[in-house]
């Protein structure tokens, strides 16, 4: 049996969304099937009533892609009701390189993509260094409230500290 998976994420903002996960993946928005102009202009010549359809939705791409193939499609589905508590689940960008790389490199890898995510609309949540176990990750959220890590490399349960304070550009950390 073939089977592809999809990831949805309920949010209230999808456009917003797909901007943030675009840059934070590297994913690009999902283009309408060939021959449609929108989403909802394909949605439409499959039969789906436009009472369904809520306002605006399927006008600009609701989902991103790997232009690659190799990861699943996400899909942010406009919800009502705001995030209520912390997420069960959370993807963790390992950005470091793997083992191989200089512990320094793989640092200032997670620092870099930690800036770029904070300019793209990402809150750091907490910091979380130690270098006796190889560790070095950031805690954020993505603009609708998300948790999400940038990883450096090798987890080892329970060895992780909570640093105090955020995230300062220029400070080297």
């Amino acid at each position: 049996m073939e089977m592809t998976l999809q990831l949805t994420i309920d949010c209230s903002d999808p456009q917003r969304m797909v901007a943030f996960w675009s840059e934070a993946l590297g994913y690009v928005p999902e283009p309408a099937p060939d021959g449609h102009a929108t989403w909802r202009a394909y949605w439409a010549s499959m039969g789906v009533p436009a009472e369904e359809l809520p306002p605006g939705a399927g006008d600009v791409p609701e989902s991103i892609v790997d232009p690659a193939g190799r990861g699943p499609r996400v899909w942010f589905q406009a919800v009502p009701e705001p995030k209520a508590a912390k997420n069960r689940w959370h993807f963790d960008l390992k950005v470091g390189g793997g083992r191989d790389v200089p512990l320094e490199v793989r640092a200032r890898r997670v620092e870099a993509t930690v800036e770029r995510l904070v300019d793209a609309g990402a809150t750091v949540l907490r910091i979380k260094d130690e270098p006796d176990a190889g560790f070095y990750a950031a805690a954020m959220q993505d603009p609708e409230g998300n948790e999400f890590d940038v990883v450096r490399g090798p987890f080892t349960p329970g060895r992780a500290t909570r640093r105090e304070g955020g995230w300062r550009r220029g400070s080297g950390r």
